[in-house]
């Protein structure tokens, strides 16, 4: 009887996901709060709208850069190990042979098979460096496009997240109308954010939409407190 093929289907793109949701999260929060914080100190639309825009365009070349120098860091890091670990297996072969049984013991290879699964990846000297990269320091190769892709991705979501805040001030609104259609948008764009954000990874949908819209709730609020309080004492 023919059987229906099994196909297994695997999320690969952890990464690219991890740093949509660092330059998202923060686009999200950080000028939401600025906008708030402005609109209980000042009374133009426009003045939010500037400030805002400029915080999105140096906090999204920051976050950027920030991601290409942690992934050129990461790069660098595997380089370091890589070398490293070449000259063990090439001066202490006996202690990084036992290091790969100790690997398949925890497989729960014994006897013959657990010889033979040590043979054959000691055999080549290039395999066997892979293999306790893997399996014993826990590192995969960085691609050579990870970081500018990284410092583009997290760049442009931030700058995404953003402009959710800052739209309602671009149409000349009074500056507490701008504030609450600000509050209501980014809400939502922060609640199906978390929504989204829960899918790729496995956390609870209601819970992650209630956590990133809580976090960025209380950044805007009590940036627009302070701002309020600081007007009143009639600083600056």
């Amino acid at each position: 009887m023919p059987q229906t093929p099994h196909i297994e289907r695997h999320f690969t793109g952890s990464e690219t996901v991890r740093d949509v949701v660092i330059g998202m999260s923060d686009g999200l929060t950080v000028p939401f709060a600025l906008a708030a914080g402005l609109s209980g100190a000042v009374a133009s639309s426009g003045l939010v709208l500037v400030a805002g825009l400029a915080e999105v365009a140096a906090g999204s070349i920051a976050m950027g850069l920030g991601g290409f120098l942690a992934a050129r860091s990461d790069a660098e890091s595997y380089r370091s190990e890589l070398a490293r670990e070449r000259q063990e297996v090439r001066e202490l072969p006996e202690r990084e042979t036992e290091e790969v049984r100790e690997i398949f013991s925890g497989y729960g290879l014994q006897g013959e098979a657990l010889e033979q699964a040590t043979h054959a990846i000691i055999s080549n000297a290039e395999s066997w460096v892979q293999f306790m990269m893997r399996n014993e320091l826990g590192l995969e190769e960085p691609q050579p496009s990870r970081a500018p892709k990284s410092a583009l991705t997290i760049g442009g979501s931030y700058v995404v997240g953003g402009l959710i805040p800052l739209v309602p001030y671009a149409f000349g609104l009074p500056i507490g109308e701008a504030l609450r259609i600000s509050v209501i948008v980014t809400l939502l764009a922060l609640a199906v954010f978390g929504a989204v954000k829960a899918l790729f990874t496995g956390v609870s949908v209601v819970g992650s939409a209630l956590q990133t819209t809580l976090v960025g709730g209380l950044a805007a609020g009590a940036a627009f407190l302070i701002a309020r309080a600081v007007a009143g004492l009639g600083i600056g």
